[in-house]
């Protein structure tokens, strides 16, 4: 439950506030120094010390003066700052009274000559958490009707404004402090009190001051009678309260020695409970010597909570908690989810408690948080007693109509009675009156204590807040609540912490006071801002309570959700030395394990290299060089894969010369210079991936950011010399007359591509020079005749047909980069081949698609991935996946992947006309193909005429449920649909014994003679038994309606005419309320409920005891009435008349008892529980 992202402040309590605008509204003061509507104004932010007041109608514009001008305002002190008052109440220490990052202060300020004020003034500021603070005062108009006898005249009266301006001169639009404060009018005159008025509000850029318009009449504030006012002098005071602000430079670590946590998006319950268990110090110890060394860094909870704590301990920024979340495995999502507090500690401590076994600090969790409880049934009439003792690593205090922690401690232990319905089941001695209780054993040295602050209201089928009031003291007496009432066996417990929710059970926000040290000195944790705090904020402001309940100083729905107390003596003998000086033992560095502190400094060097690297990324590119082994064995268009390469990445300096990046590829490459020649590799317009020429000798001391023009990465071939050629430098090579080529050899009779290398050819020169070296480089003859092709883009490819004209006039668009395909001549007419040229072979190729065939009835199956062609149909692609699965091609069926999601969608027809090209249409670019199948059982052409049904088999004589899938013809009936269910039944009851014990005899097969019944299921009720004439259209398996195969049990059927099948479900304290598996019964009547009883307790095998505490009863239209043993039953009630056919639920009778089956979380179900998955 956490507070929501947004984008401007939020709107405070409106019952505590109300937002004021520029305007005053007319009407008559009530006196009180209010609006007529009570409403509280405020002023626009101002950034001088003199400003207007604002009237509605006709507004004051007289200029605003310089106070030097103004004879009333030039004589004014000072204002009077002084500490705010001690009093009964707890408040800052002394220390912080003098300090500028104080929680609160009270200031005065004195205003001479009154009667003649005019214009704005303001106060000398007064520093509150580092923020200036200034009353603001001035005269303000307000126009007022009054009806006349013969007219209306307007009337001007005039009132005291009384404001509180935050951080008024600052130019910063982030800044925000929530602050609550009392403005008073000071009484000059002995027994007139100060009239005052209290504000709460949000401070910010904005709204930067907040209070009263009309504060009191002006004619009031100047009648010496009313005693403000002496020598045309009034004091105004202001004692003010703020939490610490957001969005400026707050100090933590400064103003109170720690730091706190940032919050992800909804992890402030989590950063509260952190702070909480790492400020257990010796919990803290304990987590610094689990052994993590050979732990995954970004997998281990353990070392992510040493980091955290480590952090906490040295650093002097908020700390980041990313880390700790990944090692639970969690999403980034599940930062932004709202969960419970109480759950996740309740994980974490589970987690750390298994890490902890077997090392160094094993048990130290349970000797912290472990108590123990003694839970017992004592029977009042016969000598038997049941005992258990369990843990606990915190208690459940239930607070609704609860005062104190004192009032629900004692309910905790109440003793409850077990009598009438309720009896305790004793064994031998039967079912008796009995007390039930729990006995608190010991308690732990640290006690974590979850105030029930939600629970369920059935009402609204939902949690609710409780924000009563409920206190709880600094000090806890425990003595009284454990089993051996002697003096210190509970232990005196001293608050340590103060976990608090702000907000509803829909959401907020959890903040955590804590007293770090146990002397009182209380601190506020609000994620990453962390402030002290007098021991009345952390304490009596969180004891919750409505509006009128508590004072300005707290909203109704903030209030104390968790406590943890720390015991300060007593106890049980053998933890007397776990107390608050061992367990708030300080942690210095020394503690802290030196290999954990030399992991995390490594952790920190190689992040703050990282962080340098990722600030300085803007100045670097990425240079991916692709060598010439790259291109051999590739099969398809261009030179190589581009998904599939091995780059050689060089992260180089975008204002590196291309000089320096040469230099550096050659003691890389270990080539002298002069034998390398770089080649940018450029996606043309017609979609091909080709090398362009690149001049080195003019480009030599330009930045790569200019010859890249800032491409990032930038892919560059590199030709190199190659070691058999003898040559001591690349061949020159002339950008004006010469060109690039490239070559591919095709096999047909392998179906194969193989490289062939590059060549610099002159444009004037003809292709018919270069068939022998194209021959030598294919180990062919040097006369064999060859076929070229122009590999111009995918799926076009050209055959050249004139190898003696020159290459410029042969090639279309001659570049840099072209592809020439060769092949022998005479096989391009050799009718055995398949693909026998190399057109025909890259035209397959371009067709050929990887698609994964996962298996549908399989979860997350990965699958397996066959290469086929998309021009495939329907019966070729089934023939390739059933040779691969072995099986027959009509024994499979296909399904189309979702566009949306990983999950089948809708089933391929046998007779699809289209090809698998057509069937992969919902596929996303650059996503893995899939297509789902499943394996028959019938053939797919004879399934396309059937419809599937899932229905659930009872075996009547093993009370066994089992899914029964059917595939009756779609036009048949419900007979159709059992006889299908009578041919398979066997083989699945088969099945369902196959792995029992073979000392029990197995149960019967199914007579031939028993009679089969189609029932149709809704919400654990029948609804209706279809007639076997039903046709199988009128049967739907909409919402939560199934349907069971059953056999009627011998004697059921036929029924006489007074006779009627009735429907029986189970359900538990209501009629809605029902669970478990209906049935059937066959009534007389007239006939009696114990007879009924009878036979139903025969049908479901109850025992007696337990079958004593069901009750039967008769629901229609949704009510119900329970039958005593006296009635008979009426068939009249239960047989549908004409008019009553379409009622929504019809006349059936109802079991009630216990539902023993595991109940259904009350908690939200959209709430996702928590897990740490590592």
């Amino acid at each position: 439950m956490n507070h929501l992202n947004q984008t401007g402040p939020p709107t405070p309590d409106k019952q505590l506030e109300m937002m004021d605008t520029q305007e005053d509204t007319g009407g008559d003061d009530d006196g009180g120094g209010l609006d007529g509507d009570g409403v509280r104004r405020r002023v626009s932010g101002r950034r001088d010390d003199v400003i207007n007041g604002r009237t509605e109608g006709s507004v004051d514009n007289q200029a605003a003066l310089p106070p030097a001008s103004n004879p009333a305002l030039q004589q004014q002190p000072p204002a009077n700052i002084v500490p705010a008052a001690a009093s009964s109440t707890n408040h800052v220490d002394q220390e912080m009274e003098d300090d500028d990052a104080r929680s609160e202060a009270t200031f005065k300020f004195s205003v001479p000559q009154f009667s003649k004020l005019k214009e704005t003034v303001l106060s000398p500021p007064c520093y509150v958490r580092n923020l200036p603070w200034k009353i603001m005062v001035m005269q303000r108009m307000q126009q007022q009707q009054i009806q006349g006898q013969n007219s209306t005249e307007r009337q001007c009266n005039r009132s005291l404004g009384f404001f509180l301006q935050c951080n008024g001169e600052s130019e910063s639009a982030s800044w925000s402090c929530n602050a609550i404060a009392e403005l008073r009018l000071l009484s000059v005159k002995e027994g007139v009190e100060n009239f005052s008025r209290k504000i709460h509000h949000l401070f910010y850029s904005k709204e930067n001051d907040w209070g009263f318009s009309h504060f009191m009449a002006w004619n009031e504030v100047l009648d010496p009678e009313r005693g403000y006012i002496k020598d045309d002098t009034i004091t105004l005071e202001v004692c003010v309260s703020a939490d610490a602000p957001h969005g400026v430079s707050w100090d933590s670590k400064k103003h109170t020695g720690y730091v706190g946590l940032k919050n992800q998006g909804a992890t402030c319950y989590m950063n509260s409970l952190l702070q909480v268990l790492y400020f257990t110090n010796q919990l803290r110890m304990a987590v610094y010597k689990m052994p993590t060394e050979s732990d995954d860094s970004t997998k281990s909870v353990a070392l992510a909570l040493q980091r955290v704590f480590h952090e906490l301990q040295t650093s002097d920024k908020p700390v980041g908690t990313k880390k700790l979340t990944k090692s639970f495995g969690w999403e980034t999502l599940d930062s932004f989810m709202q969960h419970d507090a109480q759950e996740f500690l309740r994980v974490l401590l589970d987690k750390l408690e298994t890490k902890m076994k077997g090392t160094c600090v094993e048990g130290v969790i349970p000797r912290l948080f472990e108590g123990k409880t003694l839970s017992y049934f004592k029977c009042k009439h016969v000598d038997y007693t049941s005992s258990r003792t369990e843990t606990f690593y915190d208690i459940q205090l239930n607070i609704k109509g609860k005062k104190n922690i004192y009032e629900s401690l004692r309910d905790y232990i109440s003793v409850e009675t077990l009598e009438g319905d309720n009896k305790y089941d004793a064994g031998e001695h039967g079912l008796q009156e009995a007390e039930k209780g729990v006995i608190f054993q010991s308690f732990p040295p640290v006690l974590h204590l979850h105030l029930m602050r939600f629970q369920y209201d059935p009402l609204t089928d939902s949690n609710v807040k409780i924000n009563d009031r409920y206190e709880f003291p600094e000090r806890l007496n425990l003595d009284s609540y454990v089993g051996k009432r002697e003096e210190g066996m509970g232990g005196t417990y001293v608050l340590h912490a103060v976990l608090v929710h702000s907000g509803d059970n829909h959401g907020g926000h959890y903040v955590v006071f804590i007293n770090p040290k146990g002397d009182g000195r209380w601190c506020k944790f609000d994620d990453d801002v962390v402030s002290r705090c007098s021991k009345q904020e952390a304490i009596d402001h969180n004891f919750g309570g409505h509006e009128d309940d508590i004072s300005l100083t707290v909203k109704h729905c903030t209030n104390a959700y968790m406590l943890v107390y720390i015991r300060e003596s007593g106890g049980a003998p053998e933890d007397s030395m776990v107390n608050i000086k061992s367990v708030l033992h300080e942690v210095t560095e020394k503690d802290i394990p030196l290999d954990l502190i030399d992991r995390l400094g490594e952790e920190k060097r190689i992040e703050m290299i990282r962080r340098k690297e990722r600030n300085e990324a803007h100045l670097f590119m990425t240079v991916q060089v692709v060598l010439e082994d790259a291109f051999c064995g590739h099969q398809g268009y261009d030179l190589y894969d581009q998904d599939k390469a091995q780059y050689r990445l060089f992260k180089v300096k975008k204002s590196s010369t291309l000089k320096e990046f040469l230099e550096l590829l050659a003691d890389t490459l270990k080539y002298p210079i002069e034998q390398i020649r770089p080649w940018p590799l450029s996606l043309r317009t017609n979609q091909t991936n080709r090398t362009t020429h690149l001049d080195v000798e003019a480009g030599l001391h330009k930045e790569l950011g200019q010859i890249s023009d800032n491409v990032n990465p930038w892919i560059v071939f590199v030709e190199t010399v190659s070691p058999e050629s003898g040559l001591r430098s690349l061949p020159n090579f002339d950008k004006e007359s010469d060109v690039l080529l490239f070559f591919k050899y095709y096999d047909p009779r392998h179906k194969k591509l193989h490289y062939s290398g590059h060549h610099y050819m002159h444009i004037s020169h003809c292709l018919v020079d270069i068939v022998p070296m194209l021959n030598e480089r294919a180990g062919l003859p040097p006369n064999t005749e060859l076929a070229l092709f122009e590999e111009i883009k995918p799926n076009l490819v050209d055959r050249l047909p004139d190898l003696n004209r020159p290459i410029e006039k042969v090639l279309e668009e001659l570049m840099d980069g072209d592809i020439i395909v060769y092949q022998r001549l005479d096989l391009l007419t050799d009718a055995t081949l398949e693909l026998p040229s190399a057109k025909d072979y890259l035209k397959d190729i371009f067709y050929r698609v990887e698609v994964t065939f996962c298996d549908k009835q399989v979860p997350s199956d990965p699958g397996f991935v066959m290469e086929l062609s998309q021009r495939m149909n329907y019966d070729q692609v089934a023939r390739a996946v059933a040779l691969r699965l072995d099986t027959d091609p009509y024994l499979l069926q296909f399904f189309k992947a979702q566009s949306h999601r990983d999950a089948p969608g809708n089933a391929v027809r046998c007779t699809y006309e289209g090809t698998l090209k057509d069937m992969l249409t919902c596929v996303k670019p650059r996503q893995p193909k899939r297509i789902y199948y499943q394996q028959l059982s019938i053939r797919i052409n004879e399934l396309e005429n059937k419809r599937q049904m899932k229905c659930v088999y009872i075996n009547e004589r093993s009370k066994e449920e089992q899914e029964l899938v059917l595939y009756p013809n779609k036009n048949g009936t419900v007979a159709d649909l059992l006889a299908e269910a009578r041919k398979q039944i066997p083989a699945l009851v088969a099945g369902a014994e196959a792995g029992a014990n073979m000392n029990n005899p197995a149960t019967p097969p199914l007579p031939t003679s028993a009679k089969l019944r189609l029932v149709e299921i809704s919400s654990c009720k029948i609804t209706q038994v279809p007639p076997e004439n039903m046709s199988l259209e009128a049967l739907t398996s909409a919402g939560t309606r199934t349907y069971r195969v059953e056999e009627v049990p011998p004697g059921e059927l036929p029924l006489a005419e007074d006779e009627l099948q009735i429907p029986v479900a189970h359900f538990s304290k209501e009629p809605y309320s029902t669970f478990g598996s209906p049935f059937l019964i066959k009534v007389k009547q007239g006939e009696t409920v114990p007879s009924v009883m009878e036979r139903i307790q025969k049908k479901l095998e109850v025992p007696d005891k337990e079958f004593e505490k069901y009750r039967l009863a008769i629901v229609i239209m949704g009510r119900h009435s329970f039958l005593s043993e006296g009635d008979h039953l009426n068939l009249v009630d239960f047989r549908v008349l004409s008019n009553q056919a379409q009622l929504p639920s019809k006349p059936w009778l109802g079991l009630e008892h216990v539902n023993k089956a595991p109940k259904r979380s009350r908690y939200n179900y959209l709430e996702k529980a928590i897990k740490i998955y590592n």
